[in-house]
């Protein structure tokens, strides 16, 4: 099997799944002609007052592999790769259930005090990944 990654508007849903195909490298997009959406309106999702791709959002379920929890430093640091490229990180935590305290260190204190420029926000965080990021964040 393959990996899949799928995301579709307007649900904002993240889909990654096994498929059997053939090998190589196989990418589909579909563009519904009749929508109603902007372009210029998509790009100022992602850009700043300089035009410049500097803003992204990012699925952090994407990063477990299968069902794993987000515990790890080094689970942290695979999420955090590229990060740099970017001033804005929107987090979001969606059917994340929980996240170790080495993770959210990791994220929320050390990487943000190496990159004090990046904003990093946390989105659709229950109340468990709320308190280990507000943890890491109070961390000296």
């Amino acid at each position: 099997g393959i990996l899949c990654f799928s995301h579709t508007e307007p649900g904002d849903d993240w889909l990654l799944e096994d498929q059997e195909r053939a090998k190589g490298t196989h990418v589909t997009m579909r563009i519904n002609t009749a929508s109603d959406r902007i372009l210029e309106q998509e790009f100022n999702k992602y850009a700043t007052n300089e035009y410049s791709f500097s803003r992204t959002h990012i699925p952090v379920s994407l990063a477990r592999i299968g069902k794993e929890n987000l515990i790890s430093r080094s689970q942290a640091k695979r999420l955090l790769t590229r990060f740099e490229r970017f001033e804005e990180i929107i987090l979001d935590f969606k059917e994340v259930e929980t996240i170790g305290q080495s993770f959210a260190d990791e994220v929320f204190r050390v990487f943000s005090n190496e990159h004090p420029k990046l904003q990093i926000i946390s989105i659709n965080a229950n109340s468990q990944v709320n308190g280990m990021i507000l943890r890491a964040k109070e961390t000296t």
